[in-house]
């Protein structure tokens, strides 16, 4: 009798599934810091394309589209085949309605929210993980929102410059136009000269500028200033301005050294018995400029200083907070005013800023 044995089946031939490459970590983190510094000018900025090419090389899929409120995408490399492009265009102004997602993979649409605000959307065509589209949309709002806080901070500091602009003191002003007028008849050459120092000041006060001037031209600005102040309190100021030739060319953030003048005389000088003197001297130090402002006047508490610098020492201080403030914002937190005072020992403030900046130059 013939005995046959079942053969077993053959086993089914094992399935390879190909594992993508991982990525590296510093190339993912160079692209979405890229991405992020594309989409500081908004969603409707000039580098969104190219941000939107960042995302697609993050995602690994066919397009991606970033739309604005007005709901045109702008996509990288192409928009999808004309049936893909309509759609989108359908799931875009779904979400713009109704800021929710809309869609399903190849074809997805987010709703960017800034500040619980809708900002546009982010359109994703090709097979990609919602998970890693999600990711991408939360990395693109924070974006958006530095960019809007860089923007803020920026007209921040247009507005302080502007209220800067108007801090001319009236007291001053009064004073400087009285004695010219005063000196009308008896001394008309003067007089002359005077009315066109005062013209010099209001017009480098409040004429439309640049954001950045230079050395020289804050020099200038100061011996002008000086002009008047000497008119104005005759014997009882002293001045001494000393500015060494290889600093003149250095950019500033324009009137920030002028406002140090003016409280040195207004809050050290003025108010002491006797003559004053104000020593304003600039010069190099290595890569720095340094620029400071000395008068022998009152002096004060230097911790009423530290007031004044950190905004709370109310109005009676011309501009201090204000230009530390911009000068911090430019060359950051390292830089910034230095005051050394004391009762009775009068105040000497320093400015220390790098003799080259990327990115200030006169306007």
């Amino acid at each position: 009798m013939a005995v046959s044995a079942e053969r077993a089946p053959d086993p089914a031939p094992a399935r390879s599934r190909r594992r993508r490459p991982r990525p590296d970590p510093v190339s993912v983190l160079n692209a979405a810091r890229g991405i992020a510094d594309e989409l500081r000018e908004g969603l409707g900025g000039s580098g969104a394309r190219t941000a939107a090419r960042g995302v697609r090389r993050l995602l690994e899929v066919d397009c991606v589209g970033l739309a604005d409120l007005s709901g045109r995408p702008v996509w990288a490399p192409a928009p999808p085949p004309a049936e893909g492009a309509a759609a989108a265009d359908a799931l875009v102004e779904q979400v713009l309605h109704t800021e929710t997602k809309a869609g399903r993979p190849p074809l997805l649409a987010l709703p960017l929210l800034v500040h619980h605000e809708l900002a546009g959307v982010l359109v994703v065509f090709g097979n990609a993980r919602r998970s890693a589209v999600r990711e991408a949309a939360a990395w693109i709002v924070l974006a958006l929102e530095r960019g809007r806080l860089e923007a803020s901070a920026e007209q921040a500091a247009q507005a302080e410059l502007r209220a800067l602009r108007a801090e001319i003191s009236p007291h001053f002003v009064y004073n400087a136009l009285t004695v010219i007028s005063s000196l009308v008849s008896s001394e008309p050459d003067r007089s002359r000269d005077l009315m066109i120092d005062f013209a010099d000041y209001i017009r480098y006060s409040l004429a439309r500028h640049g954001e950045y001037t230079t050395v020289a031209d804050e020099f200038h600005a100061i011996e002008t200033y000086l002009a008047l102040q000497r008119a104005v309190l005759g014997e009882r100021l002293a001045v001494q301005v000393r500015v060494a030739p290889e600093v003149l060319a250095v950019a500033v953030p324009y009137l920030v050294l002028q406002p140090l003048v003016e409280n040195a005389i207004r809050h050290g000088i003025e108010p002491r018995p006797g003559t004053g003197h104000v020593l304003v001297r600039g010069e190099a130090e290595g890569n720095d400029c340094v620029i400071s402002v000395e008068d022998d006047g009152l002096g004060m508490d230097p911790r009423l200083a530290e007031e004044i610098l950190a905004g709370r020492g109310g109005g009676d201080s011309v501009g201090l907070a204000n230009v530390d403030r911009r000068l911090r914002h430019v060359y950051g937190s390292w830089y910034g005013l230095v005051v050394e005072t004391a009762p009775g020992a009068g105040t000497r403030v320093v400015v220390r800023i790098p003799r080259f900046q990327p990115g200030v130059m006169p306007g």
